[in-house]
């Protein structure tokens, strides 16, 4: 929620209250000045008044008096009925609840860091969104309309709001997240929110959807990390399917599930060494998949390749295992 969405939110509850405190300003000045009313002549008479009880005057009014009296009175009839409309129609109608909703949402947005945006929800977003969740990985949900209820999985942070907005992005943690992923179904959309994200965050990872061959170059100039063209990948995924099913199936479920007895991580290597002196399967359990050097990777790499300082080692195994290959490594 912007800033204005939360004054906006008190705004509507405070201005029946203070035309009202206006309303009784007025009056209070207005008997002291016609009347001469001392301030607590003037206060008893202004209340009496507005709340039509209908006690007698502190004193018998001049004709300036009454006029002022008139006037204050269908004032306050107006007013009192403006004051009633607005406040039953704010709680009645399930406003407030959904306005202290927001606000409450924004403020655990606030706390979040090192999290993923997940820009669109629709079939890209929300199978990115459950992902996210199965691996317990934090993230916020940005849509430009209200979310659906019938999820299969809780969704704890999302935001209604127009993702190619920079202050749509910043108001969701845009320079804590460490990843962003937009899945607009417009190119030129997605286009927009590389280019923002870029800009507002050098270090952020971010990954594109695009529906168009032309849209993958500009997306990468523009900023994007990886780009995604999901009807060629799942094409390809199909075709996979019929001659190796078994392999495609495993290798699905490796890269999506991640928990405490199974996950595959990146480690970065911070010395040189050569994979038998490192030992990682007979000292952690580890498997090495392969290695990361110069944006290229060697698969299932032999005992005796040299890693250096700085690649990346994809490595396969438990919780416990991984923790004891991040000490070594």
């Amino acid at each position: 929620m912007y800033r204005w969405q939360r004054v906006q939110f008190f705004y509507r509850i405070f201005i029946p209250v203070a035309l009202m405190l206006l309303l009784m300003l007025s009056g209070v000045v207005g008997y002291m000045v016609i009347e001469h009313y001392n301030f607590l002549e003037a206060v008893y008479m202004t209340v009496i008044t507005v709340a039509s009880v209908g006690y007698e005057e502190v004193h018998p009014l001049s004709r300036a008096g009454m006029i002022f009296t008139t006037v204050l009175i269908l004032f306050n009839i107006g007013l009192f009925t403006l004051f009633l409309t607005l406040l039953t129609r704010y709680f009645v109608d399930g406003e407030f609840m959904r306005q202290y909703k927001l606000i409450k949402m924004q403020n655990k947005i606030d706390k979040l860091s090192g999290h993923v945006i997940v820009c669109g929800f629709g079939r890209n977003g929300r199978e990115a969104a459950q992902v996210l969740h199965d691996n317990g990985i934090p993230f916020v949900v940005l849509e430009n309309k209200e979310l659906p209820k019938d999820l299969p999985f809780e969704l704890e942070h999302y935001q209604v709001g127009d993702a190619t907005r920079d202050e749509t992005l910043l108001s969701v943690g845009l320079h804590r997240a460490k990843a962003l992923i937009s899945t607009l179904p417009n190119d030129a959309d997605n286009l927009f929110v590389v280019l923002t994200a870029r800009q507002h965050n050098p270090a952020v990872k971010i990954i594109s959807r695009a529906s168009q061959d032309s849209s993958v170059a500009k997306l990468r100039v523009a900023g994007a990390t990886n780009v995604i063209m999901p009807d060629k990948i799942g094409g390809a995924h199909m075709a996979t399917l019929v001659m190796s099913p078994d392999v495609v199936e495993l290798l699905s479920l490796m890269s999506t599930r991640s928990n405490a007895h199974f996950g595959i991580v990146e480690l970065t290597a911070h010395k040189a060494f050569e994979l038998s002196e490192l030992d990682l399967w007979r000292k952690t359990g580890c498997t090495v998949l392969g290695v990361k050097h110069n944006k290229e990777y060697l698969l299932n790499p032999t005992p005796n390749h040299k890693v250096y300082g700085g690649e990346l080692l994809i490595l396969m195994g438990s919780a416990e295992q991984i923790a004891k290959a991040k000490e070594l490594v």
